[in-house]
C-alpha cells in the first residue's frame, strides 16, 4: 500500500480542550471563534497572499484524539440514534482508515502582526484545541455550493435544541463574552444519542472551566462549574 506523509502545518487553538462538546459539524455555532497557528516552518505571509478575498475556507484536519486504533467497515451513527449501523464512506465519524477531517469555516480575521503571525480567526470550527491541520483550501462558491445536493440520512439539520437553565452563581464564573458560545453548545445537546440517563451528570471543558449538567426530556440544567 502507497504511504503519503503529510505535514502539520498549523493547529487549531480554541476554548475547547475535548471533543465532548464541540458541534457535531462545522459551521453549527456561529459564535465559536478559533485561531489557526501556524506551525514555525509555515510562518510565512506570502502563503497567505490573496486570501483576504476569500470569506470561506475548507481545513483539512486530523481526527488526533481518536482512542481506537483500528476501524470498522460499518460504524453507528449518533444522528441514528447510534444503534442503525452505516458503511463509513456513508458517515463523518472519525474512526476511517484514514482518520482525516474536512471544515468549512468562515474566515473572519487575517493577523499579520501578533508575536505568532501569521494567525487566522475563523468562525464555526468543529475542532478541539490543539487539532493539527494538514491543509488550508478557500471555499469557492461557484463550485463549491450544490443547493440541490441530497444528504442522505443526513438531508436537514437536526432540529434538537434543549431549554438551558443556566443559574447566575454558574454563569457569573464564566467571562461575559463567553457565554452565547457556551450556551449554543448546551443546547445543541452534546451527549452521546443513544445516552439518556437524567440522573447521569455529564461534564466538559470549556475556556479553562468544566461545565457540569443534567437533561431532562428538553431540558438541560447546569448543576455545576469548576474552574480547571
Amino acid at each position: 500500500m502507497d504511504e503519503v506523509q503529510l505535514k502539520v502545518v498549523a493547529r487549531i487553538r480554541n476554548d475547547f480542550p475535548s471533543k465532548f462538546g464541540l458541534p457535531r459539524q462545522s459551521g453549527m455555532i456561529c459564535t465559536l471563534e478559533s485561531t489557526v497557528e501556524f506551525e514555525p516552518e509555515f510562518r510565512n505571509t506570502d502563503l497567505l497572499r490573496g486570501l483576504e478575498g476569500f470569506t470561506h475556507l475548507w481545513l483539512i484536519w486530523g481526527f488526533s484524539k481518536n482512542t481506537k486504533a483500528d476501524w470498522s467497515p460499518t460504524v453507528r451513527p449518533p444522528r441514528l440514534g447510534g444503534n442503525t449501523r452505516m458503511g463509513v464512506f456513508a458517515t463523518r465519524s472519525p474512526f476511517r482508515p484514514n482518520p482525516i477531517g474536512l471544515s468549512c469555516v468562515e474566515l473572519k480575521t487575517i493577523h499579520l502582526e501578533n508575536p505568532s503571525a501569521p494567525t487566522l480567526t475563523v468562525i464555526g470550527a468543529d475542532m478541539m484545541d490543539g487539532t493539527p491541520i494538514y491543509d488550508i483550501k478557500p471555499y469557492v462558491p461557484y463550485a463549491d455550493s450544490l443547493p440541490f445536493a441530497q444528504g442522505g440520512f443526513a438531508q436537514d439539520a437536526p432540529d434538537t435544541v434543549l431549554s438551558v437553565k443556566f443559574p447566575a452563581e454558574w454563569l457569573a464564573l464564566i467571562p461575559i463574552e463567553k457565554h452565547a458560545t457556551l450556551m449554543a453548545a448546551l443546547a445543541g445537546d452534546p451527549r452521546p444519542a443513544y445516552q439518556d440517563n437524567p440522573e447521569r451528570v455529564y461534564g466538559f471543558g470549556y475556556g479553562g472551566f468544566d461545565v457540569r449538567f443534567q437533561v431532562s426530556g428538553e431540558n438541560l440544567t447546569v448543576v455545576e462549574v469548576v474552574r480547571l
